[in-house]
């Protein structure tokens, strides 16, 4: 089953996917948080509208995540690319939720670093239930899905940071779709999962390559502190990145970033140069 928000008439609509088109929920909730934290059973709301999926605008599943946590050099031969010690213990940080947007959505390129944006394939875990002190053996039974995610960085800022805050919560920077897989089948940690820019294959590896696979993840995190539903964990990525090809390849306007993740989909966004906006 997969769960996607889409929008529809200036509206936003949560929809299941069913072949080549989407099946609106009969639901006041117009994000995942909401419907989630309902406890409603999601496949017995699917009785609204049809949309041909050609023509569905697709958001990102989820809009408004009450956190977004990020795991670094979780893929072994990434931490190998970068000449990094495998970490003994999860590395955390986190994403401004500003940066979210959908499949199709453009990357903006910032024009105070316009030569050091970076791509990261990774597979995201979204929560589906409020949760604390979750036990690696019962994690599964608090999360709601799977969904594809590109952890975009800005990677001077990154390293200006300890934190990294700064470095991976642009605006657009944190593309997450198509929509939310939630096949109790899947098998998280054996996905194969390929970025493409420009139809070149960047990264292609397992998710069995996991340092902190993501049960271990998900209690880890809430051993510290409650768990929301809708709350998005981007788990890694793997080795591959723009940062350590010879020369870097880095993203520029006129790119298309592509990450593929079996079993989920395919996530898509354009790269264009920032738009010129004054908020002030």
């Amino acid at each position: 089953m997969f769960v996607a928000r889409h929008l529809c008439e200036k509206s936003v609509r949560i929809a299941l996917v069913d072949g080549e088109e989407l099946v609106d929920l009969e639901t006041e909730h117009d994000d995942l948080p909401g419907l989630l934290a309902s406890g409603v059973g999601i496949d017995d709301l699917a009785s609204g509208p049809r949309t041909p999926l050609s023509d569905a605008q697709l958001l990102s599943p989820v809009g408004t995540p009450p956190a977004i946590l990020a795991v670094g050099l979780n893929y072994r031969a990434h931490a190998e690319e970068g000449g990094r010690e495998l970490p003994k213990t999860p590395i955390i940080f986190t994403k401004h939720h500003n940066c979210i947007v959908g499949t199709g959505a453009e990357i903006h390129i910032p024009e105070v670093a316009p030569e050091m944006v970076d791509y990261e394939g990774e597979l995201a875990v979204i929560i589906g239930r409020r949760c604390r002190h979750v036990p690696k053996d019962r994690a599964s039974e608090v999360i709601a899905g799977y969904s594809v995610m590109n952890d975009v960085s800005v990677r001077d800022w990154q390293r200006a940071s300890p934190t990294m805050l700064m470095g991976k919560s642009w605006d657009t920077h944190g593309p997450l779709g198509p929509w939310m897989a939630c096949d109790p089948s899947l098998d998280p940690h054996n996905l194969q999962l390929t970025t493409r820019v420009n139809g070149e294959i960047r990264q292609e590896s397992n998710t069995d390559d996991l340092i902190f696979d993501c049960f271990d993840i998900v209690h880890h995190l809430s051993t510290a502190f409650t768990l929301e539903p809708g709350t998005v964990i981007a788990t890694g990525t793997p080795a591959g990145v723009g940062l350590y090809w010879d020369p870097p390849k880095m993203l520029a306007p006129g790119d298309e970033v592509s990450i593929t993740i079996d079993g989920i989909g395919t996530l898509t966004n354009p790269v264009v140069a920032e738009p010129h906006t004054q908020l002030l």
